[in-house]
This record gives C-alpha cells, structure tokens and sequence, in this order.
C-alpha cells in the first residue's frame, strides 16, 4: 500500500503529537572533514531487547559512534515480549494482550531508544512491527519523529522538492556515506514504487562527489545469500524485487563501494554473499546479518560454514568505521562486539533483577534453526 499525507494521516499524526510528549530525535553531527567515524548497527531487540539495548546504547557511546542504525523488529507483538512482562510494574500480575499491543511500542522507546541519549537513532521496518493488529501506517504515525528527522525530511526535499510523502524507506548522506534504509517488511515488497525510488538513489549517488561508500540497510536479507531460508527467498515478490536490488548494487560497485546490512535471523554472520554462484560471477558483495540485540537466538544455517563470520546464541552488535582516507576513500571496517551478561548497565540490571537478566542470557535462544515464517500474523 502506498501512505501519502492525507487529511486522515494528518489527523492521526496530530493526535498523536497532542497526546503525548515531543519525541527525542537527536540530530547528526557532521563528521569531522578527513577523520575517521563510527556508527553502530543491530537488530531484532524483541523478546529480551530491553536488557540488551541499553548494553547496545553504552557500547556506542563507548565507541563515540555517531548513530544507531535499528534493522527493524522492536517487539514480538504476536505474543508477549519476555522483559515487557518481566519489568517490576507487571511482574507477577495480569497483563491483558490488549493492554501489552497498546504499551508494546512506548516501551520500545522508554527502554530501547531513550538510552542512546544524544546518539541519533535511524529506525528500519520490521515484520513483527506489521504483525496483526499492527499495519504500516501504525508504524508510520508512532515512529513519525524518526522518520521526518531533519537529516531525512531535508534529504528528501533536496532530491525532490515536492516530494512530502511520509515512507518506511529513506535515506540520508552523512560523512561521505549514502545510508539507505528500505522497507521489505510485507509479501508486497518492494513494490514498483520503492524500486523507482530506490533506482533513483543509487543513481544519485554513484554521480554525487560528496557520496564515497553506498550502505544499504533492511530488516530481511536480500534474496540469495548464504541465510537464503529466512530472506527475501521466503516470497515470490521478495526473490524477485530483491534480485533487482541486488543486481544495482553489483553495478554500482563498479563506482563506489556498497555494503548491505540486514538483520530477521537472529544471529551474526559476514560475508553472506559469498556462495559459489556470486563468486563465480564477480557479484559477491560486502553482507551482513546482525539480528543480536534481544530477540530469541537462532542457530546458524548448515551454509554459514562459507561465511567469512558467523556467531550463533550471541548478543551483540556491530561497529562500523569510516575511513575518509582509505583505499578507495569511503572504505568502511566493520568489526562484531559481542555483548556479555557483564556488560548489562547497573541500572538494567537494577530494573529487572540478576535472575532475569541471566535468564536472557542462558535460557532466550531456539535450537534448530527455525523455518520461513509468514510477515503478519504470526512470528
């Protein structure tokens, strides 16, 4: 489906900002010019994210990075998350599932979003966020404030003055880097519409001077990869639109460098496009899943075996550098930093007590791997 601004939008919008307090969505700072950088990235912080995020938030602050890049998944919504129903204001009570679809994306900001502080947060579309009772347009009102950021609402009108349109997929130019978010969150996408737009970016980018990497940021990997049974494989649209993505970026690495990141399995693993076939063909280019950052742990595919990394029953997220200087100019380092039961913040600890924040950590995980699951209406 396609969401313009229309008066209904409008007034969902309105209502939301009177009934609630302005959202915190810091503003990026411009990278010093020729210096290094860091931004940080990670997803799928259900079931246990409320433990691990602030452990997420601390690590990027310790690594001075300049935004946090959430690949979609923010709360089970199916069923209750594990550490909704485990914070002291609920715990040993009733919680009505009405009452858990209601709170479930307020907590996602209070206990996930709030502890980076003054470290930007840039949010990508999960399938869990357009699980029944929740659509897209759900997602588009609540999390309006990290999608009309100054960085992203400017960045669209300097592509298209009239454009206004409220998206799940943007992007922003920061530090010599083209941050591309895309939404394949539902069976309909990428539809006709984000390919357009999506053909258009990268088109701009492979001419624009001040563009010295391209990154390409969504909640399920591209179709083809090494984590090909939990992807854009698992639907016909998928296989083939992600195919068609896929296949731009390979021609635009004859011009810049691309990196793509995604998360929906939930363990970490590089180099998820080095199967025999790309390899082959010259098309292998830079992947990454980092689904670490709560959810329910996944084992790793039988294929990960060729991956250049893989971690599974890990939490952790991943670290990524950029090099103005290096070769070529725009080279990004990316670097896993696994997260320890130790390195849960005092205060989280304080929150939800040691039992439970050992229970995130010896008992949240899903052994064998888990089969393709549908985009709505279930996990």
């Amino acid at each position: 489906m396609r969401f313009r601004y229309t008066a209904v939008l409008a007034a969902l919008l309105a209502a939301r900002c009177m009934s609630a307090a302005p959202a915190r969505t810091p503003t990026p700072v411009p990278a010093p010019a020729g210096k290094s950088w860091k931004f940080v990235i990670g997803g799928d912080s259900r079931n246990c994210g409320d433990v691990i995020m602030p452990a997420v938030a601390a690590g990027a602050a310790a690594q001075g990075a300049s935004l946090y890049w959430h690949l979609g998944d923010f709360r089970a919504i199916y069923d209750f998350d594990e550490d909704f129903l485990a914070q002291p204001e609920r715990a040993g009570r009733h919680v009505a599932i009405a009452d858990y679809e209601r709170l479930a994306w307020d907590d996602f900001i209070q206990s996930q979003v709030v502890p980076f502080g003054n470290i930007p947060v840039f949010l990508a579309l999960g399938n869990h966020e357009t699980t029944s009772p929740k659509i897209r347009t759900d997602y588009l009102t609540n999390f309006a404030d990290w999608l009309t950021t100054p960085a992203i609402r400017e960045q669209r009108l300097r592509d298209d003055p009239k454009d206004h349109r409220l998206r799940a997929y943007y992007h922003w130019i920061q530090g010599g880097v083209d941050f591309v978010t895309l939404d394949n969150a539902t069976f309909d996408q990428f539809d006709s519409e984000q390919l357009r737009w999506f053909d258009a970016v990268i088109s701009r980018a492979e001419k624009n001077p001040e563009v010295r990497a391209i990154a390409v940021g969504m909640h399920a990997a591209l179709p083809d990869s090494l984590a090909s049974d939990h992807s854009m494989n698992d639907w016909a649209q998928g296989e083939k639109s992600g195919r068609r993505v896929y296949g731009r970026l390979v021609a635009a690495r004859r011009v810049k460098p691309v990196y793509i990141f995604a998360s929906h399995s939930h363990f970490y693993m590089s180099g998820i496009f080095d199967t025999p076939q790309k390899q082959t063909a010259g098309e292998a280019l830079p992947g990454w899943i980092v689904g670490t950052t709560g959810a329910v742990r996944y084992q790793l595919p039988e294929t990960a075996s060729r991956a250049k990394e893989k971690k599974t029953d890990t939490y952790g997220f991943l670290v990524g550098t950029v090099e103005p200087a290096g070769e070529p100019p725009g080279t990004l380092r990316l670097e896993f930093q696994e997260i320890a039961e130790k390195d849960i913040p005092a205060d989280t600890v304080k929150r939800f007590g040691t039992e439970f924040v050992h229970k995130c950590f010896d008992e949240n995980r899903r052994l064998p791997a888990p089969t393709p699951t549908p985009r709505a209406g279930s996990q």
